[in-house]
């Protein structure tokens, strides 16, 4: 559960996990995609970026 200004209504309102509805982790971080109570769809960019995967080094 989290809050958020919808840049549709023009409000603060705070946003349930039943309305998330996509999360993905990238390079530039975590993006929560979500369908605020007017009904609008919204997406949050949060979190840090993801980090490279170092390659395995054998031994």
């Amino acid at each position: 559960m989290f809050d958020h200004f919808c840049t549709a209504c023009r409000r603060r309102r705070l946003i349930f996990p039943s309305q998330v509805t996509a999360i993905v982790n990238d390079e530039r971080g975590v993006h929560v995609a979500f369908t605020c109570w007017c009904g609008a769809e919204q997406e949050l960019q949060t979190g840090r970026p993801a980090s490279p995967t170092r390659p395995s080094v054998a031994a």
